[in-house]
């Protein structure tokens, strides 16, 4: 299909395309990035811990022969304990479990916890313990968050097991989020993203358990996995961000806890709103858990400001989802924050799904989330105090590991 698409106006929405801008951006993501999307997928958009817990808890629980879950976040709590619980039942009763946690990550999780699992069968690896590593090595986590079930489902996204994830995101103490969970021919693509951590931390990548069952068509979703490794030069997460701000015609809505860009990275925004794409970035407010992280994001606001793209910051709690929306045709959601640690030190994983029904729920939400947040007007901005302009510099020469 070539030429321009038809736009079609609907009230109170974007503007939505005919199928040849989403061929156009699967083929420029596939030609630039070198990954095959796939076909025939189905995927449920789950907003916080009310939602995403008791999918993904109900999954294990249906479990009849493998479960691989791996995840950065892995502290203490209430939910901490379902989900060891729900593990070591799987495992007891003869289902392959394992479970792969970053060093740095879960280093808080309960030992009890740990006990419990490897009693009743669940194999546990570590990814770079930091005691054992150089501290180059320390500086590179596997942020990825990971479940699948027989082969069959995923779930992917921003939330770890930990109780601040609990809950619909009512107070401070309920952090937003969002997760998907999968069926189809990508659930290939979430398993070689815990394959490929798997194989640095044990020595067994497969076993008669794994039946590498054929992917049956299981909705009409497009979608690509897109993984992200610590790496000198350019990398793929950076492409895949690059070409989706770059195809942009008309919006670009991007939800991130961690807002630490480079400077390129700006500019690609800043070009993106000057050409008369309507970009918003909805960001952590009052509540925010690396206040260092925000100050460094917060030295670009006046430059993005003064070229048009519109500033939120979410007021009720602290703002932990990683989702992207382009032109209401395509989304990306996974584990990517729009930082520069994202992008150059940990191990990431971001769907890029090519669905209008997809792609309209997250923009309801983003929507929602807009309705409880503050805007940052320019004037406003420019007039900040002395004192949080110098915070702003001060934590400069630390940006990229932020």
């Amino acid at each position: 299909m070539t030429g321009t698409p038809d736009l079609h106006e609907h009230a109170g929405s974007a503007p939505r395309y005919t199928d040849a801008a989403a061929v156009r951006m699967r083929r420029r993501l596939e030609r630039l990035l070198g990954i095959a999307a796939t076909e025939g997928n189905a995927l449920v958009a789950l907003r916080n811990g009310d939602e995403i817990f008791p999918a993904m808890l109900a999954a294990v629980a249906a479990a009849e022969h493998t479960v691989d879950m791996m995840t950065f976040v892995y502290w203490q709590g209430h939910i901490a304990r379902r989900f060891a619980r729900a593990l070591a039942e799987r495992a007891a009763a003869g289902v392959r479990v394992r479970l792969l946690l970053d060093g740095f990550g879960s280093r808080s999780i309960e030992k009890d916890l740990l006990t419990l699992m490897e009693r009743a069968g669940v194999q546990i690896a570590w990814f770079r313990k930091p005691r054992y590593l150089s501290p180059l090595e320390q500086n590179h986590r596997c942020h990825r968050k990971v479940l699948v079930v027989d082969e069959q489902t995923a779930f992917t996204g921003g939330v770890g097991i930990a109780e601040e994830w609990c809950g619909d995101a009512r107070d401070e103490h309920e952090w937003r989020d969002t997760h998907v969970r999968i069926e189809g021919p990508s659930v290939d693509g979430i398993a070689a993203a815990f394959a490929q951590n798997w194989a640095e931390c044990h020595d067994e990548l497969f076993d008669d358990r794994d039946r590498f069952t054929a992917q049956e068509p299981a909705g009409s979703a497009i979608v690509q996995v897109v993984r992200g490794s610590a790496g000198l030069g350019w990398q793929d997460m950076q492409t895949l961000l690059r070409v989706v701000i770059e195809s942009a015609e008309q919006r670009l809505r991007l939800a991130t806890a961690y807002f630490s860009p480079d400077a390129y990275f700006v500019e690609l925004l800043c070009a993106a709103a000057r050409r008369g794409v309507e970009v918003e970035i909805l960001l952590p407010g009052p509540h925010t858990d690396k206040r260092v992280c925000q100050l460094a994001g917060q030295h670009f606001y006046g430059d993005l400001l003064a070229c048009g793209v519109r500033i939120l910051q979410y007021q009720p709690t602290m703002m932990h989802a990683k989702v992207i929306t382009v032109d209401g045709i395509a989304a990306l959601v996974g584990s990517t924050n729009f930082n520069r640690r994202s992008l150059e030190h940990d191990e990431e994983i971001m769907l890029v799904v090519l669905d209008e029904e997809f792609t309209a729920t997250l923009d309801e939400h983003f929507d929602a989330d807009k309705s409880v947040s503050e805007l940052i007007e320019e004037k406003r901005w420019q007039r900040r105090s002395l004192w949080q302009r110098t915070r702003e510099a001060v934590v400069r020469p630390i940006r990229r590991y932020l």
